[in-house]
């Protein structure tokens, strides 16, 4: 059976995790959060964002599951927002983002640099990587159709898929 790229692209998960998103300012709250960025004036304070746009991200952000308001322990008339374990997947999305607006001049030279909290040694450049972990280009990726009755986490099983 032959597929149609357009109807492949379709079906991509790429504009709905970008509408889950959103824009410019929930990725920058997503990247406060991962930088330990609990409270609402935090946010607002560190960002220098307003108000009614930060209420508005979070809301978002929180509905689409990525963060979770809730109380706070100590004192239940505060709230503070946490990543959701989908939130936190979004952290070699974020750092791959950084990565490339380093290499390609896309705004100041950070003096920071992120780095393996047990050796404090600057993290590796992200990179696509194969199954066995070698390191991938673009020229060595190909599209697979997955069997539709094959649940997705078994599609990366190399006995699942056929060329599309």
């Amino acid at each position: 059976m032959k597929h149609n790229l357009a109807q492949d692209l379709e079906q991509c998960a790429l504009p709905s995790a970008l509408e889950a998103m959103g824009e410019r300012w929930s990725f920058l709250i997503l990247r406060g959060a991962l930088s330990g960025i609990r409270h609402f004036e935090e946010f607002q304070s560190t960002l220098g964002i307003a108000r009614n746009i930060l209420a508005n991200r979070l809301a978002r952000l929180v509905e689409n599951g990525i963060m979770l308001r809730q109380p706070m322990q100590c004192d239940r008339r505060k709230v503070e927002y946490r990543l959701t374990e989908k939130g936190e997947d979004l952290a070699p999305a974020m750092i791959a983002l950084r990565q490339w607006g380093e290499k390609w001049g896309c705004g100041p030279i950070s003096c920071q640099v992120l780095a393996d909290g047990r050796d404090r040694q600057p993290i590796r450049k992200m990179t696509i990587q194969a199954h066995d972990g070698r390191t991938l280009e673009l020229s060595d990726l190909v599209w697979l159709c997955v069997d539709e009755e094959t649940p997705v986490a078994d599609a990366r099983s190399p006995e699942t898929v056929k060329a599309a």
